[in-house]
């Protein structure tokens, strides 16, 4: 009698990986630790909890400092406003060296910690094509949680927490343009919106949902004692920040663009609001966004054009005399009330071009 062959050849591995994006500051780190105390592997080692996430992070250390190394090959921030990003980010799913480099890395992940991946970074968004198609050369089903929190708040957690100098203007412009592309991007896939609040209201409805909706089988078995330890790791307190528009200073028409974007975001999330309506009305926000920034751009043309001429008087050998000492610079002799509607990433790179980066 022939020896029976063993069920783990004969059944191929179920493997899942759901990747958790969003902006930065909007619940990325409470939902990724919530499928990992329930029994999804985040890959090791993970980046170290600090003061500004006492709770930890709930990301890998490779993925981050791989993120780091692309972004810096495309030129592109991981806040970054300009609509042009993405396709510069975008070039580099095609490379082979890198599409073979990440399928390495993420089929070691499934050897070696199981066939249930939650990966999250808040980097990713702008690599969504290299990491699908990592996926599906493992044999993986991917899958896509996008948190969302209000812009306000987002704005708020990231200037009481980050480094200020992108100035509110520049981080609504960012969040603007993150939240946008991202939901283009996972259109069409397996997808969920999760409102941060909801996650701190009451964890269970939506992470049991996307268990079911994603058939992660770590989510939909959990035992008592992973309930009791995801609510033992949720701390509601963690909202710290609630802003409205009345604390910050951004210009009008990127105000309405932003607010309108959370609000049409914000249906995703309710049963049955992922609709070709709201689609089409986030596709006209996001054109009205790349126009708005288009004309912000042209507006500070000038002021491009002259800093570059006063960063080339900078330069040794230049036949261009220096700016005199105590001169205003370029940047600085604009308007305060025309700077304000220059997003601050432009602002920021025509600093760095004369040298006064601050």
């Amino acid at each position: 009698m022939a020896t029976p062959t063993p069920l783990s050849e004969t059944i191929p591995v179920k493997r899942r990986v759901v990747f958790v994006v969003g902006s930065g500051r909007s619940g990325t780190s409470t939902m990724s630790g919530a499928l990992q105390t329930l029994g999804m592997h985040v890959p090791q080692p993970e980046v170290v909890a600090d003061e500004t996430n006492p709770k930890g992070f709930g990301e890998p250390q490779w993925v981050v400092d791989f993120h780091e190394e692309l972004l810096k090959r495309c030129n592109v921030q991981v806040s970054d406003a300009r609509p042009a990003a993405w396709f510069e980010a975008g070039k580099l799913s095609a490379f082979e060296p890198l599409r073979g480099r990440l399928h390495d890395w993420l089929e070691q992940q499934f050897v070696e910690g199981g066939p249930e991946l939650v990966v999250k970074d808040p980097r990713l968004a702008w690599f969504l094509g290299l990491w699908r198609s990592a996926a599906l050369r493992c044999d993986a089903a991917p899958a896509y949680v996008t948190m969302l929190r209000p812009v306000t708040e987002v704005v708020g957690s990231k200037q009481k927490y980050y480094n200020a100098r992108a100035g509110e203007v520049q981080r609504t412009a960012a969040w603007v343009n993150m939240m946008l592309h991202t939901e283009r991007s996972t259109r069409g896939s397996a997808r969920r919106f999760v409102r941060y609040h909801d996650m701190l209201e009451d964890w269970t409805v939506p992470v049991f949902g996307l268990g079911q909706a994603f058939d992660v089988d770590a989510v939909k078995s959990a035992t008592a004692n992973d309930v009791r330890r995801v609510h033992q790791f949720i701390d509601p307190t963690l909202r710290r920040v609630q802003l409205t528009w009345d604390d910050l200073e951004v210009p009008t028409r990127l105000r309405e663009v932003a607010e309108a974007t959370w609000q049409q975001l914000d249906r995703l999330a309710d049963e049955d609001g992922d609709t070709p309506e709201v689609h089409d009305r986030l596709d006209e926000l996001r054109a009205a966004y790349a126009d708005l920034y288009e004309e912000a751009e042209a507006i500070a043309q000038s002021t491009a054009l002259a800093a570059r001429r006063e960063g080339l008087a900078q330069q040794p050998g230049s036949a261009v005399p220096a700016q005199r000492q105590g001169e205003r610079h370029g940047v600085d002799r604009v308007p305060h009330g025309l700077r304000k509607m220059v997003p601050g990433s432009v602002r920021r790179g025509l600093r760095k071009a004369v040298g006064r980066e601050r």
